[in-house]
């Protein structure tokens, strides 16, 4: 998918990547703003607490750094909202170094958010999960957010393969 063309990481996108890749990242964009709540696994998942042990150091970590952490993480679902094609169709995307990582860095959250809400261990085998999900039920939500899932991953690699050739 990506490659590098000179300074750039280019890729084209089908139109239904292109709304995947939308929704996703105003999915972010929405949990790290008016969703924002501690109590959410997710929000836990992408701001763990640096001291499990101590919930007095954690909060003080906390107040010194999320706002820019948070900040940095909706900066990088934007990247990926504002190098899409515009209005409601495919096409090239490019990429200098500075939005491939922010990128990189985008779809890992997106991957990990997703990975907490479908239950996605270190273990979790995606292809037999994807299985059973459509054995059981291959119009559910479940198979098309396990597929969602695998592409985010798929895309991440690409784009990762494409920074280091």
């Amino acid at each position: 998918m990506f490659r590098r063309r000179g300074d750039h990481y280019v890729a084209t996108f089908a139109v239904d990547e292109v709304r995947v890749l939308r929704k996703v990242a105003g999915e972010v964009v929405g949990l790290l703003t008016d969703g924002f709540d501690h109590g959410d696994p997710v929000v836990g998942r992408l701001f763990p607490d640096v001291y499990p042990d101590d919930d007095a150091g954690t909060a003080e970590f906390r107040r010194y750094t999320e706002g820019d952490l948070k900040t940095g993480k909706i900066d990088q679902a934007g990247a990926v909202l504002a190098a899409l094609p515009d209005g409601d169709s495919g096409g090239e995307v490019r990429l200098d170094a500075e939005a491939a990582e922010a990128w990189l860095r985008a779809l890992n959250d997106a991957r990990l958010a997703m990975g907490v809400r479908l239950e996605i261990k270190d273990g979790t085998d995606l292809g037999e999960e994807l299985d059973d999900a459509v054995a059981a039920d291959p119009g559910s939500s479940r198979v098309f957010q396990l597929s969602v899932y695998a592409y985010l991953g798929y895309l991440q690699e690409s784009l990762l393969n494409a920074l280091i050739d």
